[in-house]
């Protein structure tokens, strides 16, 4: 049973989800990567992640053809790239992502990274885009805790959610940010909870992998699923690979387990500027 974040408003989604960074960019994948992503949606791995950003739309593209039939299943995330997050940009962005996504609405749109448009003129985009049913709801993306501090000072107590580099290599977060956002409800979404599947050799992970008949990444992204309030969103491009990540959902990780990995991978004990990619 797929376990489930509930965000401010009260609505549930899945707390592990599907990113779809550098999909729809090799033809010669396409058919492997659809397959994985309706795949990931029968597992109930129904959050998808994209961005107009990745592949320049073609990305978004890849998803309109990939849940053709399957819109009603999914809860569809997609990302303004911060020059297009003004006034009547924001706008035709949303359009563009949506007509090449095949929908009438984002159930979830996020200002990709902070830029030079105002904040104030950003929340009034996305709340004018709530206004004529383009999306459902509103959120960030690689926003520190300076950055949500200014968020709410310009009128953002909409925001629905934060998307941030997450994982056991990037703890960061958890200094300030993670508490921040829980004291205000609001879930945070974890891109590559699995560091691109370049994680550092640990024993800790090994150990517990082999006690849980897993891989130390799915030990990874378990550990990532373990805070209620984070939504997880690996990418897979093979079907294989999306059973990997559903089974890491159902991986329980004792204390021992997590004093282990908090040996290897230290929480942080001062601030430091979040990570992104």
């Amino acid at each position: 049973m797929m376990r489930t974040v509930t965000l401010p408003d009260q609505t549930a989604v899945p707390a592990l989800g599907q990113g779809t960074w550098r999909m729809g960019e090799d033809a010669r994948q396409r058919q492997q990567e659809i397959a994985a992503l309706r795949a990931g949606v029968d597992l109930g791995m129904s959050l998808i992640d994209t961005a107009e950003m990745y592949g320049d739309g073609s990305t978004e593209t890849l998803l309109g053809e990939a849940f053709a039939g399957l819109r009603e299943q999914i809860f569809l995330v997609s990302k303004v790239y911060p020059q297009n997050a003004g006034r009547g940009r924001i706008e035709r962005a949303c359009e563009a992502s949506l007509q090449r996504l095949k929908t009438d609405h984002l159930d979830l749109y996020l200002l990709h990274w902070r830029g030079s448009v105002p904040l104030e003129e950003t929340i009034e985009g996305m709340e004018a885009l709530i206004q004529a049913g383009k999306i459902r709801r509103w959120g960030v993306s690689n926003f520190d805790h300076g950055d949500m501090e200014q968020l709410f000072r310009a009128g953002g107590e909409g925001c629905a959610t934060n998307q941030i580099l997450y994982n056991v290599t990037e703890r960061g977060a958890e200094f300030d940010l993670l508490p921040e956002l829980t004291k205000r409800h609001i879930p945070t979404i974890a891109y590559s909870p699995i560091g691109q599947g370049r994680l550092p050799p640990s024993p800790a992970l090994s150990a517990i992998a082999a006690r849980h008949d897993a891989t130390p990444f799915q030990v990874a992204l378990a550990w990532a699923l373990c805070d209620p309030t984070v939504i997880a969103i690996p990418k897979a491009a093979t079907e294989a690979h999306v059973n990997d990540n559903r089974r890491a959902l159902d991986l329980v990780l004792t204390a021992e387990d997590l004093a282990a990995i908090n040996a290897d991978f230290p929480a942080p004990t001062r601030k430091t500027r979040l990570a992104m990619l």
